[in-house]
């Protein structure tokens, strides 16, 4: 008994390499930098006793019965990369209860006074655990069937600016979107219902010309309408969208945080839900400290986006390159097949349906074959300037997107597709040379 408290006290006991994982075990892999004066094995054990069941003495309530069952088990260290895994008793996660889960294994690591730096990288869930999760109602094969489109990558756009349009003027320049050739529009994420833009009327305005614009192209559209807001307020956002006739809306995922989320997707409205990651970059963007985008893509999908933006493997996104080679280590270049079909997101889970990842940041048409044969064809590949800096505004730079597509499609390089398609060529000379 005084041996085992010892172990618990000082942060000891829970390295066992010759552990062998089990099917209800749940697996998280960190990267770690030791404090100075620690060492690099004494560093991943203090974590992994913060993140379960240990404290900062030794305990006289902690018996060797419950430390041999549920005290987690780090089965794999590596000194020269940094990297530990640990594999966590089931029993120390509660059913159907995200928050719970990041409250326990990244909830205080990252304080530590015994760390310099600490990374959550990547989570494997067990089956016993995901069974109890829906997932996403729609994911790649839903959402591909709501717009009839079966294997091709879908086109979309944020209306730009991102805000100060009025209701009629966003619905107009969503109007052109479609027109030239997008798939999808939505709300930028800090647009909801400020004094310029009524949430209310947007949706009415521009459903209406969805509408329309399906009529004129014979093709289906969607419009994501963002509803992030306080909770009764965003339930109720989302309601009005299924009264007008929408069937996608869009949540900003990390700003409502992953208890509003799973309220909000448990209500079960039938939509096809688009998340977007607003504020991430607040622990991602570091490589060496915070939780990284695999992770937060990861439970998304557990608890039922169908679409998620990731972004894009070229071009920069908000907070520049760094973010998009880690992005692109985490979730674009990790390929679970020799296919290109198939990216992170679509790996088996369960019975849960595959995610739609959504790339975005610094796209236009000279970006897209890149991007395909990165990530395959199940994306979403979303240009806001690349289609609205196009020289011919909105509408033709729809249209150039929707030929780079197009050439891909054909197996054809998009300046060989430009001599016959002038909206094309505009928009590669304009953007060949630009570096992001």
């Amino acid at each position: 008994m005084k041996n085992v408290k010892k172990r618990v006290g000082e942060y000891e006991g829970y390295i066992d390499l010759n552990y062998k994982k089990t099917k209800n075990d749940l697996v998280c892999e960190f990267f770690v930098e030791p404090a100075k004066g620690i060492t690099f094995e004494s560093a991943a054990q203090r974590a992994t006793s913060e993140s379960s069941i240990g404290t900062w003495t030794d305990i006289g309530t902690m018996t060797p019965s419950l430390f041999k069952k549920i005290a987690p088990k780090i089965f794999y260290l590596n000194k020269k990369t940094g990297i530990y895994k640990v594999a966590y008793h089931k029993d120390l996660f509660e059913e159907l209860n995200v928050p719970q889960i990041m409250s326990a294994i990244a909830g205080n690591l990252f304080g530590m006074s015994d760390v310099k730096n600490i990374k959550l990288m990547d989570i494997d869930f067990p089956d016993c655990y995901m069974k109890h999760y829906k997932g996403p109602r729609y994911g790649v094969h839903g959402v591909r069937k709501m717009l009839g489109v079966k294997d091709r990558p879908l086109i979309g756009t944020i209306v730009k600016p991102k805000v100060g349009l009025n209701e009629v003027q966003h619905a107009t320049v969503a109007y052109e979107s479609w027109l030239g050739g997008c798939d999808v529009v939505k709300d930028d994420e800090n647009l909801t219902s400020q004094p310029f833009n009524n949430f209310d009327k947007r949706i009415r305005e521009t459903l209406k010309l969805k509408r329309r614009a399906e009529k004129q192209t014979g093709e289906k559209k969607a419009y994501l309408a963002n509803v992030t807001a306080p909770y009764p307020e965003m339930i109720r956002r989302a309601k009005e969208v299924i009264k007008h006739g929408g069937e996608f809306a869009m949540v900003d995922v990390l700003t409502v945080g992953w208890s509003g989320v799973q309220a909000l997707l448990d209500m079960d409205l039938k939509l096809i839900w688009h998340g977007h990651r607003a504020m991430h970059a607040a622990f991602t963007r570091d490589p060496k400290h915070g939780i990284s985008m695999l992770v937060v893509a990861k439970l998304c999908r557990l608890i039922g986006i169908d679409q998620l933006h990731i972004g894009g493997i070229v071009g920069k996104m908000y907070e520049g390159k760094k973010e998009v080679t880690m992005v692109g280590e985490e979730i674009e270049q990790q390929i679970i097949s020799e296919d290109i079909a198939r990216h992170r997101l679509q790996e088996d889970w369960h019975d849960l349906k595959p995610m739609f990842a959504v790339c975005s940041g610094g796209l236009d048409p000279t970006k897209i074959s890149p991007l395909v044969h990165a990530m395959g064809r199940d994306i979403i590949i979303q240009a806001g300037g690349g289609i609205h800096g196009h020289p011919g505004g909105t509408y033709a730079g729809a249209k150039a997107m929707r030929q780079a597509l197009e050439a891909e499609m054909l197996g054809i390089t998009a300046k060989e597709y430009a001599k016959t398609h002038s909206e094309l060529a505009l928009a590669i000379k304009k953007w060949k040379n630009v570096k992001r």
